[in-house]
């Protein structure tokens, strides 16, 4: 068949959608849907929201991008899907100053392909969707960071409390207490004194321990550490609801926090039900282990939207960025045969190493199938390693092994710990306690003009 006419509609442009898009744009007409104008690594969003990445967030332009490999970038949010007349519906292009930009449009495809990711499941809990918010997305973790900026700041110039409740103990909820943790400590280290003391985080998880994906070791570690750097870990804490008076457990107890954020459970988005296909549990497009719909030939799902359950398993497999990285590898391959009806191998998953990020205090993680030690666990810099290589590896991926590597060099330099420079005295960046006479306290509201004419300048090693 003549490929070049067949066209592509890919909806979702994280990891598997943009990998799809980059690798098949040179065979077929492939058009990209995405309501972000960039593209985030899903794992960063939590250092993006608590604010501790590099100076400008690792990101990826979807119109550049798309320049770069010949597909189609078309930005909006999808509204709905008609499978009869292979339609993708996209919403207007609404601007809170200009009003609408782009009107409604509809988007023919001959094959589709669903990498919308997922968000967090906390609509059955009543009360969450009013009073906690999620970060499943670069818009709300943006969103989020520029609100902790503000109240971090409010709580230091009237040395009050700021308390954070963070509800799940998997690998988000655990990475972001951490992500807290230090950028309170690098606020103090700045010069706000105190505040790291007044910052309280509280993880909450349901079950007995954190991290349960993990091996009890790496999350028996992770726990001690979370709780050297001043996070409460409760474990065994249910929330049953959320009100204005705070997250309600299934003990009975209440948790007070300033700022509720949900981070446990996982649903597809609900535009996926206008399809009319199969789907789990939680939304997710039932396939086949050719990343089928098991209703639409036509239709292709992968990552976090997808539910697929391998022949040996019982359930599908986990919603990880792995997951989504090896069905797009998988899809890239064998997508044209499956397009011509010829017979393609079956996906298989390949078990990788399993890491966490305690912030910037140590990496902690498990050696998957691909090492000559099954379950062997590591920790420290071997850790730190590969956690770092999983992203740079992505990064090479898109971009090709020199821009990649340039990319790297760019979020390294942006990276390094600053030095800081108060007009009461000069000390290192957030590892070393500043002397008291270096630290300058921040004045209350009504003093900020004259705090203003302190001189505070940040520069690199």
């Amino acid at each position: 068949m003549n490929t070049q006419g067949h066209r592509i509609a890919i909806l979702g442009g994280g990891v598997a959608g943009l990998h799809v898009a980059s690798r098949l744009a040179s065979r077929f007409r492939v058009t990209l849907i995405d309501r972000e104008p960039a593209h985030v690594w899903k794992p960063m969003l939590h250092r993006i929201a608590a604010g501790t990445c590099a100076v400008l967030p690792p990101q990826t332009s979807y119109v550049a991008q798309a320049r770069e490999r010949g597909f189609v970038f078309v930005p909006g949010s999808v509204i709905g899907i008609d499978r009869r007349a292979r339609q993708v519906q996209i919403a207007p292009l609404v601007d809170g100053t200009l009003g609408e930009v782009v009107g409604a449009r509809v988007l023919d495809y001959d094959t589709l392909v669903l990498a919308l990711g997922s968000l967090a499941d906390g609509f059955r809990t009543p009360g969450v969707a009013e009073h906690c918010r999620t970060i499943d997305s670069r818009a709300q973790a943006m969103a989020f960071n520029h609100e902790m900026r503000l109240r971090v700041l409010d709580a230091a110039a009237h040395r009050g409390l700021l308390s954070i409740g963070i509800v799940g103990g998997g690998a988000t909820g655990v990475e972001l207490a951490a992500e807290l943790a230090q950028l309170a400590d690098l606020a103090e280290y700045c010069g706000a004194d105190g505040i790291a003391g007044r910052v309280r985080v509280t993880l909450l998880e349901g079950g007995p321990r954190i991290l349960r994906p993990l091996p009890e070791r790496i999350a028996r570690e992770s726990h001690a550490r979370l709780e050297e750097l001043g996070v409460t870990v409760l474990t065994d804490a249910r929330v049953e609801r959320a009100s204005d008076l705070g997250l309600h457990l299934a003990d009975g107890r209440i948790i007070e926090p300033d700022i509720g954020i949900w981070a446990v459970g996982m649903r597809a988005p609900d535009v996926l039900g206008t399809l009319k296909v199969t789907c789990g549990g939680g939304g997710q497009v039932v396939v086949s282990d050719r990343l089928r719909s098991l209703d639409a030939p036509e239709i292709f799902a992968l990552g976090d939207c997808a539910s697929l359950t391998p022949g040996s398993g019982r359930l599908p497999l986990a919603p990880t960025a792995q997951v989504a990285y090896q069905q797009a590898c998988y899809l890239c391959r064998h997508l044209p045969a499956l397009i011509d009806g010829d017979e393609v191998p079956p996906f298989r998953f390949r078990e990788p190493d399993a890491l966490v990020s305690v912030g910037g205090y140590g990496e902690f993680g498990s050696l998957g199938t691909f090492s000559f030690f099954r379950s062997a666990g590591i920790r420290g810099r071997i850790a730190h390693m590969a956690h770092v290589l999983l992203y740079r590896s992505h990064l090479v991926q898109l971009h090709g092994v020199w821009r990649g590597t340039l990319m790297w060099a760019v979020d390294l330099l942006n990276s390094r710990q600053p030095k800081i420079w108060l007009d009461r005295g000069r000390f290192r960046g957030p590892r070393q306690k500043a002397p008291p006479e270096a630290m300058a306290p921040l004045m209350p509201a009504k003093s900020l003009s004259a705090s203003a004419e302190m001189k505070v300048t940040a520069w690199h090693k």
